[in-house]
């Protein structure tokens, strides 16, 4: 067998691996996707798609078609009754509505099913010229040495096997990864909180819940657990808890046991079903020692497992995707040190930790908790990876449960600003930002671009960028001033790929020390 290379080895073609891949193509990352199953998910397993899930999408080019493609808007409520047609049902919206308060997001979050979004990210990744992804082809082995990772993969339907030299491997391959498992990295963490069957079905139900729509049915009658709305039409899930002695009513070659499972917990009892597939599932709390041992990193699953109680697990793992591409690009085109993945872990670990603590909470009170669509949004890091003012020097990152609050502070994401008048694509601060490294001044500054072209020649991506212009304005005059504060008024923002903000101060005097902050940042030699 012949080797040949490649930057980056993804291996898994979720949600998680195909979103890495997307980024890193937007970054110019050469690489290789391998997914053992030979399609996209037929089950929609993750439906959730949150706000900065969204807005990942939008800095893709995604936004737009995974709109289009998930549950109307009016439909995200959260239905709690005995069955589908208790007359006494109560339902419940978002922790924070659409419209209710400031608008912190240009792209608020929507239920989209994994077997709707799957695909839509796939055709994504194909679209470079040199796509690589390749489905139906497993890993078989892999060893790391320290400067890349030699990888032997196999093409299913033939048995076909390659030799494949990354220079960095990352595992995208779920909860039972071959990649962890190989690096030698452990799982902590309880499994076993629940054991679920899910059963994918057809049946006429649109009419039934036409008062009611929901993107989820919690049904408060013990033991009798859910549905989910995949259209809120024909197509569904029933979600249907296993005990221990489930014995034959969990059989899921039975079909005839499972559309009697349905039609009781709908309760219609001549209610026409069609089971179509099922999968069983268990709720596991878990968090990788390590997100990273030499040349191998994990991202999502493979990371994380989440209780779904919340939906933020397939979020969590885009996160991870779009922490760790940005980082990747630099470090394999030379202008970033090999320290700056360290930070991958330092800053997306002890997210994954506090979205755990969350869940498992919700899932301890599935009939009281609400969706929080904003809680990605209050993700701040700390790390060498970030320039922190003073008073927050040494913190943690982490996320603020208590409620998004916008603001400038290095660590957090940039904020949401409305803006008119300016390019057609140009509606928020965040499509200032990207794809390399962002300058935000406050106005049009001239001594700003002397810097900026400093960088630019030390052979780092910067764009400098305005809020204000002479042809671009906030919709709200003066929101930028008041979220940046009285104290930084004049202050420009470095902004990393990612959208989250590296530092911030007044422009320098001189040429060299506004570039070595950015070498800073990047642990460049």
């Amino acid at each position: 067998m012949t080797e040949s290379h490649t930057s980056v080895l993804i291996v898994g073609g979720g949600p998680v691996g195909l979103a890495l891949s997307c980024l890193l193509s937007g970054h110019g990352v050469g690489h290789v996707l391998i997914e053992t199953h030979p399609a996209t998910s037929r089950h929609p397993k993750a439906r959730g798609v949150s706000a900065r899930s969204m807005e990942i999408f939008r800095r893709i080019g995604l936004e737009k078609t995974v709109r289009a493609a998930g549950l109307p808007a009016e439909q995200v409520y959260f239905y709690r009754g005995l069955d589908l047609v208790d007359p006494d049902y109560v339902r419940t919206g978002l922790a924070q509505e659409p419209g209710e308060g400031p608008e912190h997001t240009p792209s608020p979050g929507l239920i989209c099913s994994q077997d709707v979004l799957e695909p839509l990210l796939l055709r994504r990744a194909e679209e470079p010229a040199d796509s690589r992804v390749r489905f139906g082809t497993r890993l078989v082995s892999f060893a790391d040495d320290g400067l890349g990772v030699h990888a032997v993969i196999e093409e299913r339907a033939t048995g076909r096997r390659d030799r494949l030299r990354a220079d960095w491997l990352v595992g995208c391959d779920g909860a039972a990864s071959t990649v962890r498992a190989g690096a030698g990295i452990a799982m902590e963490g309880p499994t076993g909180l629940g054991r679920y069957l899910s059963i994918r079905f057809e049946a006429p139900l649109g009419q039934v819940v036409a008062d009611r729509a929901s993107a989820s049915y919690f049904l408060t009658f013990p033991g009798r657990g859910g549905f989910m709305a995949v259209d809120n039409d024909r197509h569904w899930i029933y979600q249907y808890p296993l005990g221990a002695d489930a014995g034959a009513a969990a059989d899921p070659t039975d079909h005839r046991i499972l559309a009697g499972l349905v039609r009781k917990a709908a309760g219609i009892p001549d209610l026409d079903v069609t089971v179509r597939d099922t999968m069983t599932w268990r709720m596991d709390a878990q968090l990788a020692d390590s997100y990273r041992r030499s040349r191998v990193l994990l991202a999502g699953d493979a990371a994380h497992v989440i209780p779904p109680t919340g939906g933020h697990g397939m979020n969590t793992g885009i996160g991870d995707a779009d922490n760790l591409a940005w980082k990747l690009a630099a470090v394999t085109a030379g202008y970033a040190g090999e320290a700056l993945l360290d930070t991958y872990e330092t800053e997306r670990r002890p997210v994954a930790r506090q979205v755990i603590d969350t869940s498992t909470a919700n899932a301890t009170n599935r009939a009281g908790y609400r969706i929080d669509d904003e809680l990605l949004l209050t993700t701040t890091y700390r790390s060498a990876a970030v320039i922190p003012d003073p008073e927050h020097a040494g913190h943690p990152s982490t996320l603020d449960t208590s409620g998004y609050r916008p603001g400038c502070r290095p660590g957090e994401r940039v904020p949401h600003i409305r803006l008119t008048a300016g390019p057609a694509d140009v509606t928020s601060t965040l499509d200032l930002v990207g794809p390399g490294f962002t300058l935000l001044t406050p106005d049009d500054d001239p001594q700003w671009q002397v810097q900026a072209d400093a960088v630019r020649q030390a052979g780092i991506p910067l764009i400098l960028r305005a809020v204000r212009t002479a042809a671009q304005r906030e919709a709200e005059p003066g929101q930028w001033a008041r979220l940046i504060g009285a104290d930084h008024a004049d202050d420009a923002l470095l902004v990393r790929p990612d959208g989250h903000i590296a530092w911030r101060g007044t422009c320098p005097t001189g040429l060299s020390t506004f570039p070595a902050l950015v070498r800073r940042v990047l642990a460049t030699p």
